[in-house]
């Protein structure tokens, strides 16, 4: 699909800039940002068009990253945080922009065909490190990056499993790199993927439990990469899964249930409450 003016004001800076730059991530945040603030602060109805200005400057450094073979979970990262800070520059950022900046992501992973796990990773990541710098609450964040995730897959025709496991594992190491609690973010997220996988595939148990599978592989794999207890981590992410599901159908709960409380990736999985919502 064709960029917009953001898209290849984006796509045409990173492109020159990217290949050669010592970080990744801070050189697409400020192309990126640079480049929707300019063309927010002109906008005539900044609510009715920062949706499409953020999605084409996203979608716009994914082209770039991929046609300098840069890596695209770093580039991806800097351009959610680039365009969250941009948006907060003029106005107030909406839980639609943070899903918005999610299914950009995405469908730029799409339009390149590149691994939407890897990207969703990048792109949860910088949503969640933005948060601090625009006043959007955590728990907020989680639900809207969520949401936006598995949206996002489900219109692009991506696997949703991938991407609900990309999406932990970014809110993992964004939620540590900003100092807030990862098991809490953990349960939080993992409640929001499942119910948005319902949203999405309606009562399917199998294509639900399957993504449930793949939110608590991610959290392990996560919480071991930071230094968090995987154990916790996947109790976590397990029990919010299994909330999530029973709020909708006893059947659905049931499915995901039996298929999370085994051991996944060497650890056994104990279901525990309370979690923060």
């Amino acid at each position: 699909m064709a960029l917009g003016d953001v898209g290849k004001q984006v796509s045409d800076a990173l492109s020159q800039t990217i290949k050669g730059a010592g970080d990744v991530v801070e050189a697409t945040v400020n192309v990126t940002s640079k480049s929707i603030v300019h063309v927010l602060r002109g906008a005539k109805n900044v609510a009715s068009e920062a949706a499409g200005v953020v999605t084409d400057g996203i979608v716009g450094a994914i082209h770039a990253a991929s046609k300098t073979g840069t890596e695209l979970g770093g580039a991806a990262k800097g351009a959610v945080i680039g365009a969250i800070k941009a948006v907060g520059e003029v106005t107030t950022v909406s839980a639609g922009i943070m899903s918005d900046t999610m299914r950009a992501a995405i469908k730029g992973t799409s339009e390149v065909g590149a691994d939407v796990a890897n990207v969703t990773r990048g792109a949860a990541e910088g949503a969640i490190v933005a948060t601090k710098s625009v006043g959007v609450k955590l728990e907020d964040a989680v639900v809207s990056i969520a949401k936006g995730a598995i949206k996002g897959a489900k219109e692009t025709g991506q696997d949703i499993g991938s991407a609900a496991k990309g999406t932990i594992l970014g809110v993992v190491s964004g939620t540590q790199e900003i100092g807030e609690d990862v098991v809490d973010a953990v349960y939080a997220t993992s409640h929001a993927i499942i119910k948005a996988t319902i949203e999405e595939v309606g009562g399917d148990t199998k294509k639900v439990s399957g993504v449930a599978f793949k939110v608590v592989e991610g959290a392990i794999e996560g919480a071991r990469k930071v230094g968090v207890s995987a154990e916790d981590a996947a109790s976590a992410a397990a029990s919010g899964a299994i909330e999530a599901a029973g709020e909708v159908s006893e059947d659905i709960a049931r499915a995901v249930r039996d298929t999370v409380s085994v051991t996944i990736m060497g650890v056994k999985i104990v279901l525990s409450k309370p979690f923060k919502k």
